[in-house]
């Protein structure tokens, strides 16, 4: 459950990009090389979701990743003094990797030995994918990408935890297909995709990855920590395929915009920072976008709308009233 108790700077704190660009491409291209491991070795599924990362209660963890006759995982710590990269076996085998002294050269050679030291052989084309504006230099030559401050990336992972906490909530209010909440390494953000269950046409030119992503008909809410176009970290959503109008539709907040360059709905998450209630804020955005979208693709919104309590009365033990309350705060707001 959200607290919506917070202390702003503790849980919302400030990201000024400028201040961490260095050290989010090292971040970023670190978490390429971890994710491209689970691409090779992961059972595939749809959407590419079996690529993805999951906030976990200390940083960005792979999830149990199947291989031969056991699993391992490999998360990222970015709570704890000293960050690493733990490889952990359901065998027992731990390995761990420095993320700060590194360069991304030294960070690849690092993870593959350890990995080879606990029995695993992993395969991955080692070059960034995607990301020119941040590196297109093979991993196992970079050098130059070694930057690393602890406090930025720890702020960084605390807002995820907070960003996860009110996509969770959003996603429950839907009773439809949707992704979990997780984190692509692609282009660094945080994720939730609620679908139609129709196909979408192909867009012309597309290449796979394209194809997969968006086969059927998508609504999708991300967090980004800003980027080569958006100076500053991010919320934003969009639809595949834009109906007709739907950026003529309004937005919550106030602050909320369309970028219609980008096709994007947007909201900065500063003005979220400062927002009486950031919570509200973001499922205000988060709501208001999908109400736009559902009403000008025709989706079926009674369909796949949660239930009320009253519409499917179940006893519920009794709540402390300061339980009541969060509740009251985060409840879908009338259609």
């Amino acid at each position: 459950m959200v607290n919506t108790s917070f202390t702003r700077d503790v849980q919302f704190p400030p990201l000024p990009i400028e201040e961490w660009e260095d050290t989010k491409n090292t971040l970023h291209l670190f978490m390429q090389i971890v994710g491209k491991i689970k691409l090779a070795l992961f059972p595939k599924m749809n959407h590419w979701w079996h690529v993805a990362y999951y906030v976990s209660v200390c940083g960005l963890t792979t999830g149990p990743i199947p291989y031969e006759d056991l699993a391992f995982e490999m998360e990222f710590n970015f709570r704890d003094a000293g960050h690493i990269l733990r490889i952990e076996t359901s065998e027992g085998d731990v390995k761990t990797v420095p993320l700060k002294g590194l360069s991304v050269a030294g960070f690849y050679e690092r993870v593959f030995s350890s990995l080879n030291e606990v029995g695993i052989n992993a395969g991955i084309r080692p070059v960034p994918y995607d990301i020119p504006w941040v590196s297109t230099e093979p991993f196992t030559a970079d050098y130059q990408h070694a930057s690393y401050e602890e406090e930025s990336v720890n702020r960084f992972w605390r807002i995820l935890v907070q960003v996860y906490s009110i996509f969770q909530v959003f996603r429950g209010w839907f009773i439809g297909k949707s992704s979990p909440v997780h984190f692509f390494w692609h282009h660094a953000d945080l994720a939730l995709n609620l679908f139609s269950g129709r196909p979408a046409p192909v867009r012309e030119g597309a290449h796979s990855v394209e194809r997969e992503t968006f086969s059927h008909e998508i609504i999708s809410f991300g967090f980004r920590a800003g980027d080569q176009n958006v100076r500053a970290p991010a919320f934003f959503a969009y639809m595949y395929p834009q109906p007709p109008g739907l950026m003529n539709e309004r937005l919550s907040p106030e602050e909320a915009y369309w970028n219609h360059q980008a096709g994007l709905a947007m909201l900065m998450y500063d003005d979220v920072r400062y927002s009486d209630s950031p919570e509200k804020a973001v499922l205000d955005f988060l709501e208001s976008v999908y109400q736009a979208g559902v009403k000008k693709a025709n989706w079926n919104i009674e369909a796949f709308r949660l239930p009320s309590p009253e519409e499917q009365p179940v006893e519920q033990p009794e709540k402390p009233k300061e339980y009541s309350d969060i509740l009251e705060k985060l409840e879908r707001p009338d259609d």
